[in-house]
């Protein structure tokens, strides 16, 4: 399907989907987070949710819209009619089921700590405190570390982009950050920035912050659209289309069967 990116500014007043007559779907989404969403040279959108939530509208046989927006007014957003769905790697969390519904799960990530190599550096209380910590505003990371790490006598620095966490991480503003592993590998660690830095202790698991898996959120109630989106979900993964896609991108299998 024709890959469009739109203004938000257009399409605020726009109003609810309706599964009957859906003639176009608006994925919200905040393109600076690869290998998810990030922007070609030429100011394309490309990632693995790009892919997938094409292919969800050519399942749908639907039009694909996409809407950029700060990863933190995501859910504002989508609750001011913006757009339609969020497609940009949000985790289901009970804290985010709260004010808007999911799709079933997509896919999940480990969540790891990036440094300096040589640093020693672990993702825990005793080896962060006096540390300087980047996250991403309104992702899980941000709140695990805030309310983990923060009290604790660590600096925890939110940032409105990924890209932001990086820079400051290379400029040595940062002693570490923290995101998911696919994010940081092949966003930072794998390109240029990133030379000099590398994991930094093992992953950080915590079911009821960090949830346990991807999809994608609609607005509170509108069962219409979360129905159309979960068959196209479903009947995507059971032919593999979505297997194929995350093999162009990942290293290890991370599609909830």
């Amino acid at each position: 399907m024709a890959l469009a990116l739109v203004a938000a500014s257009t399409i605020a007043a726009a109003g609810s989907t309706s599964a009957a007559d859906l003639k176009e779907l608006r994925f919200g989404v905040e393109a600076s987070y690869a290998p998810f969403e990030s922007k070609t040279a030429s100011g394309q959108l490309q990632g693995f949710d790009i892919d997938v939530g094409n292919a969800v509208c050519a399942k749908l046989k639907v039009k694909c819209l996409w809407v950029e927006n700060d990863f933190d007014g995501l859910i504002p957003a989508l609750q001011a009619r913006k757009f339609d769905a969020i497609n940009s790697d949000m985790t289901i969390t009970d804290q985010r089921k709260r004010v808007i519904d999911f799709t079933v799960p997509i896919y999940t990530i480990p969540n790891q700590l990036i440094a300096k190599k040589g640093s020693a550096l672990q993702p825990s209380v005793a080896s962060l405190k006096g540390k300087h910590v980047g996250v991403l505003q309104g992702t899980i990371q941000e709140t695990y570390a805030k309310a983990k790490w923060a009290p604790a006598g660590i600096d925890v620095v939110s940032y409105q982009t990924q890209d932001q966490v990086y820079a400051d991480l290379a400029a040595g503003r940062l002693d570490a950050a923290f995101q998911d592993s696919e994010a940081a590998s092949k966003g930072f660690l794998k390109r240029p920035q990133g030379a000099g830095f590398d994991f930094a202790g093992p992953t950080v698991s915590d079911a009821k912050v960090l949830g346990s898996g991807v999809g994608y959120g609609v607005r509170k109630g509108d069962k219409a659209l979360l129905d159309k989106l979960n068959g196209a979900l479903e009947s995507l993964k059971a032919d593999g289309t979505i297997e194929k896609i995350a093999a162009k991108y990942f290293d290890v299998d991370v599609v909830l069967k």
